[in-house]
């Protein structure tokens, strides 16, 4: 972002601050670096504090209603208090992990719409919070994830939409406040079948994939026969033939409800 104005705490000459990110492309479990540089401004500050982190966008579901809500899913405070003098440049550099649960934004070079991530930063001076503006970046699948993504390709699926949702899939290893959803049009071999709904949660070892054909309003549920979650292991998933796996499961629930 650009450098930003805060407010003196005298009420003038006020600093400006912006984060440059070394690099916007990064996946789950890595790290984003970059470096915060706060420009002095005409009088001298006290700065209390400094911190990064990351922030998502996501849907909130309420009644009838939906709406979006930021939520502030890793944070890391950058050193303690200091004085920053008048027209001085203090720069701080950071690297913030990446929760191994983070949503991907982008498939094959391809930006998935709705997906608003990025790395806030935020300046406390005079006992007052600024933050600043988002810094999105681009995160990519993990192989294992990449490897489910390009089954669901291989048997014709198309990709329809992302969102994150406030919540929890039930039975997983799930710790953040919210999830991701990629959805998938059928092939026309699956007909009967509206659409296909993928989720992963991963943790440093393995994940839950967790897929769902024709979603009711509701939350997963694990009795459905049309639910289904299943592990996979980040280093260990090459020796599965996984759109064998996906066709078998697909044409075992479109046999017992009559789709296909």
């Amino acid at each position: 972002m650009g450098f930003k104005k805060l407010l003196a705490s005298l009420g003038a000459g006020g600093a400006s601050v912006e984060t440059v990110l070394t690099e916007v492309n990064v996946v789950p479990g890595g790290v984003v670096q970059g470096e915060v540089r706060i420009q002095g401004g005409s009088v001298d500050q006290q700065i209390e504090g400094l911190s990064v982190g990351l922030q998502a966008r996501v849907e909130v579901e309420g009644g009838d209603q939906e709406t979006k809500q930021d939520i502030e899913f890793a944070k890391q405070r950058l050193g303690g208090a200091f004085t920053l003098l008048a027209n001085e440049v203090h720069a701080v550099p950071f690297g913030l992990d990446i929760p191994w649960e983070t949503p991907v934004t982008s498939i094959d070079g391809q930006q998935l719409r709705g997906m608003n991530i990025g790395v806030t930063t935020e300046l406390e001076i005079a006992r007052a919070v600024d933050s600043g503006d988002l810094d999105p970046i681009n995160v990519h699948p993990l192989p294992a994830q990449q490897a489910i993504l390009d089954a669901f390709i291989r048997l014709g699926f198309r990709f329809k939409s992302a969102d994150m949702e406030r919540g929890h899939i039930r039975g997983t290893r799930q710790k953040l406040p919210f999830y991701q959803e990629i959805e998938f049009y059928p092939p026309e071999q699956y007909r009967g079948l509206n659409q296909v709904e993928l989720s992963f949660v991963a943790d440093d070892r393995e994940m839950d994939v967790v897929l769902e054909m024709d979603k009711k309003p509701g939350l997963f549920s694990e009795s459905s026969d049309s639910f289904r979650a299943f592990k996979v292991g980040l280093n260990d998933f090459q020796g599965t033939d996984w759109s064998a796996y996906l066709n078998e499961w697909l044409s075992q629930v479109g046999s017992k409800r009559n789709w296909f």
